[in-house]
């Protein structure tokens, strides 16, 4: 019969509590699913999957898409809106600078049969004045090219006339002055250019 030596104590059995003190890590889950399906439990829905979202992303694209089109559709309309007013109030400016011009004109007629010739004639002159002034302030410049070379691109050739004192293509009369606004020509002046004095003829 065999004893066990004194001091030999049989090896322990594994407890529960030693079972239960294993790696915790070894029993979690997922962190961020746990967390995704307590959020979902907590507002009562349910995840959305890649399509919902996909749909709902659509649909968002969808709404902006449609407020820029109508935004688009305002700035369109407005343009439109403030082109035509240009076209119709454009000349307003030049219109009110011409009002004062007429006036003087038309009581010009009314004292035609009162005045003599002197004070007719002054009365001219003043609305000349006025309505330079007028052109002016609308940015029309007149010019004068007499004694000038001649300019294809400013001037209107009426007729060709020989010259013994002018050098060829030069303007020697102004029948109509030009016009420019601000730096675009408005109306050409109408000129009488010179021409070589034909040669002598020889025997």
């Amino acid at each position: 019969m065999s004893h066990d030596a004194p001091g030999d104590d049989p090896a322990p059995l594994p407890t529960t509590e030693q079972t239960d003190d294993q790696d915790p890590e070894e029993n979690t889950g997922n962190p961020d699913t746990e967390h995704v399906e307590d959020e979902a439990e907590a507002t009562g829905e349910e995840p959305l999957s890649d399509l919902e979202l996909a749909q709902r992303e659509a649909t968002e694209n969808l709404e902006r898409y449609v407020r820029l089109a109508a935004e688009l559709d305002n700035v369109r309309k407005r343009g439109a809106r403030e082109l035509e007013n240009a076209r119709k109030y454009g000349q307003e400016r030049l219109a009110q600078a011409l009002l004062p011009v007429r006036d003087s004109l038309e009581a010009g007629v009314a004292a035609a049969d009162k005045s003599d010739v002197e004070a007719l004639l002054e009365g001219k002159r003043a609305t000349l004045r006025l309505l330079d002034s007028a052109l002016e302030q609308a940015g029309i410049a007149e010019f004068d090219p007499e004694g000038e070379p001649f300019d294809p691109t400013r001037h209107e050739a009426m007729t060709m006339q020989p010259s013994a004192t002018a050098e060829p293509n030069t303007v020697l009369t102004v029948i109509q002055k030009g016009y420019s606004i601000h730096d675009r020509l408005l109306r050409p002046a109408r000129v009488i250019v010179s021409a070589a004095p034909p040669a002598d003829d020889e025997d």
